[in-house]
């Protein structure tokens, strides 16, 4: 066995792969696009902020920017309104007037807003790049697969699916055509007590796409149901990795995907956080793993988590389990009031591709749009919008 000792010189390259976890590379094979045509500006162009509001001023009100809460502080400065996904695709569909939605966030929520927008405006995302982990782990084809399993076991009349959110136009058409409905983080609970009074009582079972976290921990942690009532389909393997008997005996079929960052907070995350901050309330996102929601004092949306620190005491503590970008903005915001917000992990975990959208993308992508040129437009093809609409409705019309 030859041994490297650390004094030697190492000709170390990085994989594609580390690559694409530092947000410096693509995967062409589960993210959609990875060229940026056009020349950006550099990073350090001193003069990047100024050009920004000068684009933004020409395309006046033809213009509306929307600016997830994930997203860099260099983006969230220009964006005209902030929010989780959801809120962001309403919050377009509110502006019928705008004629460019510049959506920045990641591809399916630029695609929700194309869903949810007139025909004449246009959805533009600045780079192309920015997918999202979670829903490239659910393809068009692998569900299509899953159903035919369903469907083989005897089951696939009892199953009702209910769609995340995050995932892409394609599954939420799959979900449509299914008599199935879309959840966010905030209503996951309300979409399945729905979806469970689709089928004759005990016969319904729910196909949960695709994180797998955020199905189990709202079936067992707000809906009582045990994680022996759970199963999950892994997509790689034949039959979903899973049994027919398995698949009859279970209620929720949670399918084998999660949040890269979410999925990244561990139970010693939760006890180390505690030994160093006596007091801390630990606050955190239900795309985390069953384990630690089960350990944390609070769990909720990322709406959720910003409504909790503004309504906290001062002097208050708190560990928050989500992505970086908003825990280190909440952190800044609430300092006046003497609230201690820290990340619940030690390690930095910014989400890369959400990342991908920088000051750059956005001034070429605004000064495009000023000269007449739209670019990196998102559209959804007729077909899969219909049926993407018809999920989402049903979601609108929730109790």
């Amino acid at each position: 066995m030859r041994v490297v000792t650390t004094a030697q010189p190492l000709d170390v390259q990085p994989t594609p792969l580390a690559l694409l976890l530092l947000g410096r590379e693509a995967d062409p094979r589960s993210e959609r696009g990875v060229d940026c045509p056009g020349d950006l500006p550099a990073p350090s162009d001193p003069d990047l902020v100024e050009r920004a509001r000068a684009a933004k001023a020409k395309l006046g009100d033809r213009v509306f920017i929307l600016g997830h809460h994930y997203q860099r502080d260099e983006v969230i400065e220009f964006a005209d309104v902030t929010g989780d996904s959801f809120k962001l695709a309403r919050d377009a569909a509110a502006r019928p007037d705008a004629e460019y939605i510049v959506f920045c966030g990641v591809h399916f929520m630029a695609e929700s807003a194309d869903i949810l927008t007139g025909d004449g405006q246009q959805v533009i995302l600045p780079d192309l790049a920015a997918g999202c982990s979670m829903a490239d782990m659910a393809t068009a084809e692998q569900v299509a697969e899953c159903w035919d399993v369903l469907t083989e076991a005897g089951i696939a009349d009892q199953v009702v699916p209910v769609s995340y959110m995050n995932s892409s136009a394609d599954i939420k058409a799959f979900t449509g055509r299914h008599g199935g409905t879309i959840c966010t983080s905030s209503n996951a609970k309300r979409a399945l007590d729905w979806a469970f009074e689709q089928r004759p009582a005990g016969d319904a079972k729910v196909l949960f796409l695709p994180d797998q976290h955020l199905g189990r921990n709202t079936a067992v942690r707000d809906m009582g149901m045990s994680l022996d009532d759970c199963v999950v389909y892994n997509p790689h393997k034949p039959n979903g990795g899973l049994t027919a008997e398995q698949l009859r005996d279970a209620r929720m079929i949670l399918w084998r995907g999660h949040c890269s960052v979410h999925g990244r907070f561990s139970l010693d995350s939760v006890n180390d956080v505690r030994a160093r901050i006596p007091g801390v309330n630990v606050l955190v996102h239900p795309e985390c793993k069953h384990e630690v929601v089960a350990a944390a004092d609070h769990v909720g949306s990322t709406e959720y988590i910003i409504k909790a620190l503004e309504a906290a005491p001062r002097g208050s503590k708190w560990a928050i389990g989500t992505e970086l970008n908003l825990v280190r903005r909440l952190a800044n915001r609430f300092a006046a009031e003497d609230k201690e917000i820290v990340f619940l992990d030690k390690t930095v975990c910014f989400c890369s591709t959400m990342n991908r959208i920088d000051l750059p993308h956005l001034v070429w992508t605004l000064e495009s749009l000023a000269a007449g040129k739209v670019v990196n437009r998102i559209e959804v093809d007729k077909e899969t919008e219909h049926f993407a609409k018809l999920a989402l409705e049903r979601m609108l019309a929730l109790p």
